[in-house]
């Protein structure tokens, strides 16, 4: 009776899991591999547990270590001119990866193109290293659409 019971049990338990989607616990890192025409270099951080990215942090940095999303004279210019701004539109794509757990099923936000892509590149480094276990912060040569 035991040995027909374990077959069930290990079915139920991999349906409750949610699925092994081939994430390695941890924190991972990948940022731009250089600091593009405007002084910033984009990086997405995420956590992952069970499997499962968990928490996700998408921003840019200064040379100085400045937060772009900390920026308010660009904030201001950007909401005017774009519609959009970094503390805005970096919230918006880090919490549709989280509901997705896929770059690839991400929507574009009106105004923030350019960083959807980056994001978008980022992101597929971020979970690549996540899938390896790699722990070292990968360098993204990001490519222009």
């Amino acid at each position: 009776m035991k040995l027909l019971c374990l077959p069930f049990a290990l079915i139920f338990a991999l349906s409750c899991s949610g699925g092994d989607s081939g994430l390695h616990d941890g924190y991972y890192t990948a940022e731009a591999a250089r600091f593009d025409s405007h002084g910033w270099k984009e990086f997405v951080t995420i956590c992952v547990r069970n499997s499962k990215i968990i928490t996700i942090e998408y921003n840019a940095k200064n040379p100085s270590g400045f937060i772009k999303s900390w920026d308010m004279d660009y904030m201001r210019h950007m909401s005017k001119v774009e519609g959009t701004y970094p503390n805005e539109y970096t919230r918006i794509y880090a919490s549709r990866l989280l509901d997705k757990q896929n770059p690839e099923e991400l929507d574009v936000v009106t105004g923030a193109t350019e960083s959807y892509e980056k994001f978008k590149q980022l992101a597929s480094a971020v979970i690549s290293q996540a899938k390896a276990g790699d722990t070292h912060v990968a360098a993204v040569e990001i490519i222009a659409e």
